[in-house]
C-alpha cells in the first residue's frame, strides 16, 4: 500500500487540483506560481490545458504521480497548481510609469536566486531602499510562498515584482529604455563604487553557486564586485544585494 505523507497545511487556499479547475483558474486571471503535471499525462482535456499554458507562457514541471500523491490525497487528475500570493507585473509597463512620475528608475534583477529566504531577505532590503521593482525569471527562481513572504516581512506584498520568460530580453528592453545594467559579479576587477548609480540603473544579482548567466554578463554595461578584504571570499547573496543597493542609494542621496 502506498504511504501518503500528511498534506501540507497551505493546500486549501493556495493550491488548485484537477485539469479543468486549473484551466478555469488561469482563465480567471489567477497567477500560477508553479504547476506540477503528471509525467505521461494524455487526453483531450490535457491537450486543452497545454494550449492554455502555451498561450499564456506558463511553464510547468513534469513529475511522477508519487510526487503529486505526496502533495495531496485529493483527486488531482495529474495536475496541481500553486497560486501565487502576489500579482506579477510586466517591466514594460513599470518603466514608463516611473519616468512619467519624474523619478530615476532603480530596478533589481534576480538571476537564478532559488532560495526562498534569500529572495525574501532581498525583497525586504529592496523595499526599504525604495527599489522600484524586482524582476525574476519564469523558470529557475525561488517560489514566492509563505516562507518568502515571512522572510520579507511582508515586503513582497508591497514591492513591484515582475516575472518574465527571458531575463536577456528584459536586459535589452531596459537598455533601450535608457537604463544602465550593472552586473554584480566576481568576474571583474572593477568595484561597485565605479558605476554612476545616479543614472537610471538595473542591478543584476546571481545565484551564489553559479553567479549571473553568461548571456547577461556579456550584455551588461558594467561588471562590478564587492571588495573583499578578509579571509572569507564571498557574502551571502542577500547581504551582497544590500551592499550594492545601498551604494546606489548613497550616491543618489549625495548628488
Amino acid at each position: 500500500m502506498r504511504q501518503f505523507s500528511k498534506p501540507i497545511k497551505r493546500e486549501s487556499n493556495q493550491m488548485i487540483f484537477g485539469i479543468r479547475a486549473v484551466i478555469e483558474a488561469i482563465d480567471s486571471g489567477k497567477e500560477i506560481e508553479s504547476l506540477f503535471v503528471q509525467r505521461g499525462l494524455t487526453g483531450e482535456l490535457f491537450k486543452e490545458l497545454k494550449y492554455v499554458l502555451r498561450d499564456r507562457s506558463i511553464s510547468y514541471q513534469q513529475v511522477p504521480v508519487e510526487k503529486l500523491d505526496r502533495i495531496t490525497r485529493k483527486n488531482h487528475q495529474g495536475v496541481i497548481a500553486v497560486i501565487s500570493p502576489i500579482t506579477y507585473q510586466k517591466i514594460e509597463d513599470v518603466i514608463p510609469a516611473i519616468y512619467e512620475e519624474g523619478r530615476v528608475p532603480l530596478i533589481l534583477i534576480l538571476d537564478g536566486i532559488t532560495d526562498v529566504r534569500n529572495l525574501g531577505a532581498i525583497a525586504r532590503t529592496a523595499a526599504c531602499a525604495g527599489v522600484d521593482a524586482i524582476v525574476v525569471p519564469n523558470k529557475g527562481s525561488a517560489e514566492i510562498n509563505p516562507d518568502a513572504i515571512k522572510t520579507s516581512a511582508g515586503a513582497l506584498y508591497k514591492i513591484t515584482v515582475c516575472r518574465h520568460e527571458s531575463l536577456a530580453q528584459v536586459v535589452k528592453f531596459l537598455q533601450e529604455s535608457g537604463l544602465q545594467v550593472v552586473a554584480c559579479t566576481e568576474k571583474t576587477e572593477e568595484t561597485i563604487y565605479k558605476p554612476d548609480f545616479k543614472s537610471p540603473t538595473a542591478i543584476v544579482m546571481g545565484a551564489e553557486d553559479i553567479g549571473i548567466s553568461d548571456n547577461i554578463i556579456r550584455h551588461a554595461d558594467y561588471l562590478a564586485k564587492i571588495p573583499m578584504m578578509g579571509d572569507i571570499a564571498s557574502l551571502n547573496v542577500s547581504v551582497s544585494a544590500g551592499v550594492i543597493i545601498y551604494e546606489a542609494i548613497r550616491q543618489r542621496f549625495n548628488q
